[in-house]
């Protein structure tokens, strides 16, 4: 990896806070001076951009906002919503039954109804905010520290003359929402209507890489996409329809885009990502890095 990557996996994994953003805003400067800042929208999001969006061929993303920490795992499993909605029931059930319990007690101590509603909302609200904004998660080598650092690898390694066919966006507060894809997309609605984006996020952990291709990418890059894609003995590629899977992430916000997420394997769950936005997440394989930077190379001299 470049000494920018390593920075980035050794001493900002955590970019939460306005002042932990800065630092590694200013880091990123430093390698890339030409980085331009886009401001704006709810929450105050501040994209980082690379490259002139207006005349690249293509637009790779990652987010790099840093995620709550959460006494659970964000479980997905792309290939199976069910699993998915299962599992979305299994972690509400605790905080479901405590949340009976409390109003039991205030109902049966005060049997005023507004006081049992009150504290029950105001109760939702905290636990909203707590997965929200709450506490950092110190652990992101997969969310999405691994997006970021591909993303950099990938444009150090580009020639100038590949440069003009690349804008390189790194987005704010998807995890407050989507909100900096949000913002990128209004501002910049002409220049993308046909442009591919591709968006990466959580490619570190896990052999079988997930390309998520919507019905627009695949109707003009579908032949150039299989061919930069191709699975080798240790990483295999799942080319996937993106109606048919479940990845919710910042491509959702773009016509012509494809997911990009690296996903484990078992014959019960199927294909699945754990760890992420806990301690846990601290699986970090460089030889997915140098896959998908190769992958993504490819595809850029293919356009």
């Amino acid at each position: 990896m470049t000494q920018l990557s390593q920075a980035i996996l050794d001493r900002f994994q955590v970019r939460k806070t306005q002042k932990q953003k800065d630092a590694f805003i200013t880091l990123l400067k430093e390698h890339f001076p030409e980085l331009s800042i886009q401001k704006g929208g709810f929450a105050k999001s501040r994209n980082l951009i690379l490259g002139d969006v207006s005349q690249a061929k293509i637009v790779l993303s990652a987010h790099y906002d840093t995620c709550a920490k959460l006494p659970f795992p964000n479980f997905i499993a792309p290939k199976n919503l069910l699993l998915s909605i299962l599992y979305s029931i299994l972690i509400a059930l605790p905080v479901v039954a405590v949340m009976f319990i409390i109003s039991y007690l205030l109902n049966w101590l005060t049997q005023n109804f507004w006081v049992n509603y009150g504290v029950c909302v105001g109760i939702c609200l905290v636990m909203i905010y707590l997965m929200l904004a709450g506490p950092a998660n110190n652990h992101t080598a997969n969310d999405n520290t691994s997006g970021v650092i591909a993303l950099c690898e990938l444009y150090s390694a580009l020639t100038a003359e590949e440069r003009t066919k690349v804008a390189a966006v790194f987005f704010d507060n998807e995890e407050l929402g989507l909100l900096g894809s949000a913002l990128f997309r209004k501002q910049y609605r002409k220049e993308i209507k046909d442009k591919l984006l591709i968006n990466l996020d959580c490619v570190s952990d896990g052999d079988h890489f997930l390309v998520a291709v919507n019905k627009a990418a695949r109707q003009h890059y579908y032949v150039q996409i299989k061919n930069a894609f191709t699975s080798t003995d240790e990483k295999q590629i799942l080319l996937e329809k993106a109606e048919r899977v479940y990845y919710p992430s910042d491509q959702a916000n773009f016509p012509m885009s494809i997911a990009v997420a690296a996903l484990k394997h078992k014959k019960l769950l199927g294909y699945y990502m754990d760890r992420i936005h806990t301690k846990r997440d601290i699986i970090f394989d460089e030889k997915n890095i140098s896959f998908l930077t190769n992958a993504l190379h490819k595809l850029i001299q293919l356009l």
